[in-house]
């Protein structure tokens, strides 16, 4: 792997309404020609990504979005989707020629999804007064630049202007276990090499969790899982974690000794991406799952399905060997959700490692409002085996206590 995977990287989404000047202030931002650009309203119509290097920021992509004023039957699959990216973007252009409805409903999604906005009040070079800066001012907009791109003015005050508005938290990025270990410590990471594990690579967690242990100045043994009972009995000491993939977790748990620390991959990106505590909490559903119950399967990626896959296959399969009844699985890949979740009694989510955390936290949120629990796989599966009370006591040294089952 040789460039930042795009989950690590700023998602800055542009918006607003047709032909104000989206795709040019993209393309100017990049210095390339990514999204075409037409006097004809509507020209962006999926919304279009470019992955960059932005000073001082780092790692971003960009999203080019089609107007949010778009109108027929086809337009309005355009806003759907132009509103989709918004649950992905963690810092927002909105790109206006003259202060409309659009703006202010648009400010009011950035402000649901707590987005920092900076605001480019474009085609200065036709405009004689600043009208345009006053209105963004009045409804409450920090970050205003002013732009031309007939004059190409304005641009690098807006890139100085988004390195301003992005979110602190981005520009200190959170350890996958950086803070379960110290240096010096050893790490074992169990990693299955199977028909769903990619060609000539590792998967994007278990690398990351392997640069984390680095950048710690601890180290790392990497086994398949027929091979840890044999590393760790060559080893003088005990490792001070070990991370398993979540399909291994119940034959890992009886090789690891009880005072080694154990949890999954899953579970580092159930922090990293989401809510700890609401996963947490959502995966003692479980137990209150009745017969003929919905149970939703959401995962992030779109791949393939294969021969006893994980989530069409082993976590139904485990769901109702647990509980003993008979239950109805829905499975979704890819950005989409039902629009209505209310029917499911459980939503267990894969890691989503290819998920930024806002688009995470956007599904979280979703199930909250429906009042649905929701949970990740490595819980799930480890609360199924009878294994979850351990696989969380590794994040007791960050103060996070794990809760009893029942």
């Amino acid at each position: 792997m040789f460039k930042t995977p795009k989950s690590l990287r700023l998602h800055i989404g542009i918006f607003g309404r047709r032909n104000a000047g989206k795709s040019s202030i993209l393309n100017a931002l990049v210095r390339q020609q990514v999204s075409i650009v037409s006097d004809v309203p509507g020209t962006t119509t999926d919304p279009v990504e470019k992955v960059m290097e932005l000073k001082p920021i780092g790692p971003v992509v960009f999203i080019d979005t089609a107007g949010i004023d778009d109108t027929g039957e086809l337009g309005r699959s355009r806003i759907k989707k132009t509103t989709q990216v918004i649950e992905r973007t963690e810092l927002a252009i909105l790109v206006t020629d003259g202060w409309q409805s659009y703006e202010a409903e648009l400010l009011k999604l950035f402000k649901t999804h707590n987005i920092p906005v900076v605001v480019a009040a474009n085609k200065s070079d036709v405009r004689e007064d600043n009208e345009l800066e006053t209105a963004a001012r009045n409804a409450g907009c920090k970050f205003i630049v002013t732009t031309s791109i007939a004059k190409m003015q304005g641009i690098d005050d807006l890139r100085t202007t988004l390195a301003h508005a992005t979110p602190q938290e981005f520009m200190t990025t959170p350890p996958v276990l950086g803070d379960l270990i110290k240096p010096d410590d050893l790490v074992v990471l169990v990693t299955p090499i199977d028909i769903e594990a990619p060609a000539g690579r590792m998967l994007l967690p278990q690398v990351q969790a392997l640069r984390d242990t680095l950048d710690n100045n601890a180290y790392c043994l990497i086994v398949k899982e027929h091979q840890l009972a044999h590393a760790l009995a060559s080893l003088k000491k005990p490792p001070a974690l070990v991370v398993t993939d979540s399909q291994a977790f119940e034959k890992v748990s009886q090789i690891v000794p009880d005072e080694v620390p154990l949890t999954s991959f899953s579970i580092l990106f159930a922090r990293l991406k989401g809510d700890l505590a609401e996963f947490v909490k959502g995966v003692k559903s479980i137990d209150s799952l009745r017969e003929g119950d919905k149970v939703l399967i959401a995962e992030a990626c779109t791949h393939h399905p294969l021969k006893d896959d994980i989530g069409r296959i082993k976590i139904p399969r485990w769901l109702q060997e647990y509980t003993g009844v008979k239950l109805k699985i829905d499975v979704v890949a890819g950005r989409d959700l039902p629009d209505d979740l209310t029917p499911y009694k459980l939503i267990v989510h894969c890691a989503g490692c290819v998920f930024n955390r806002q688009q995470m936290l956007s599904r979280i949120e979703k199930a909250q409002k429906a009042k649905v629990p929701i949970t990740n796989y490595g819980m799930a599966i480890s609360y199924i085996h009878g294994i979850f009370n351990r696989a969380m006591q590794p994040f007791a040294k960050t103060g996070f206590s794990p809760v009893k089952k029942k």
